[in-house]
């Protein structure tokens, strides 16, 4: 991670970025112009199969575009659906030691652990075994360990997914809250087929037959 761009605006830019899988003549991502400058919470609704885990992967540098440009400079972190795939260690504090990039003292180490599992409202649960946390405190554990590697930008590949109503809204809520805290530039980047959590955002954006809609509020967005 580059920690110079802890406390940054994080800057996110497509221009016409295209893409398709090996054997595949139809593009998933298609001329795609993306570009987020600001902090805030941003979601890509979509239907399964409409190429949303993709864009991720190419916001991520997991995969590089067929054709077109991406810009970006931010620090990423990464929530995947199933927080189980992503959970390594037996405690949460374990879990998070393992996502600190830098080199810093043992005081400042037990500060991050226990402002991080503030921030995302699992106050105490540092000695409790990973393996007792519900769905969503497992999800809100894996943006702690975003956050505490000094993630400015952090993308949700459908985090709600397998979760049950009382733990998606606690989610939500941890990301919103996030977003919304002033003193530390943040931005999340929801991917979701979920219609009902469009309300959350502060944009909204549509994937459909690889074209990505033009950014609008919650309240205006219309399906294509």
């Amino acid at each position: 991670m580059r920690d110079f761009l802890e406390n940054e605006v994080p800057y996110i830019h497509f221009k016409d970025v295209s893409f398709s899988y090996p054997g595949k003549k139809e593009n998933l991502i298609f001329k795609c112009n993306l570009s987020i400058k600001k902090p805030g919470f941003w979601m890509v609704v979509g239907k399964n199969g409409s190429g949303k885990s993709t864009l991720l992967k190419l916001i991520n540098g997991i995969i590089n575009p067929n054709t077109g440009v991406i810009n970006s400079k931010a620090n990423i972190g990464m929530v995947f659906q199933n927080p189980d795939h992503q959970i390594l260690m037996p405690n949460c504090r374990s879990e998070l030691l393992i996502n600190i990039k830098q080199n810093i003292s043992d005081y400042e180490i037990n500060k991050k652990i226990e402002n991080v599992l503030d921030q995302v409202g699992l106050t105490g649960f540092e000695k409790r075994p990973t393996h007792t946390l519900s769905g969503g405190q497992k999800q809100r554990l894996t943006i702690a360990c975003a956050l505490i590697s000094n993630s400015n930008f952090i993308l949700l590949d459908e985090p709600t997914a397998l979760l049950d109503q009382t733990s998606q809204l606690k989610v939500l809520n941890t990301i919103k809250n996030l977003t919304n805290d002033n003193k530390k530039p943040l931005s999340a980047l929801w991917i979701t087929h979920r219609y009902e959590e469009l309300t959350y955002a502060d944009s909204v954006a549509e994937l459909k037959n690889g074209f990505l809609s033009t950014w609008q509020e919650p309240s205006k967005f219309q399906y294509n």
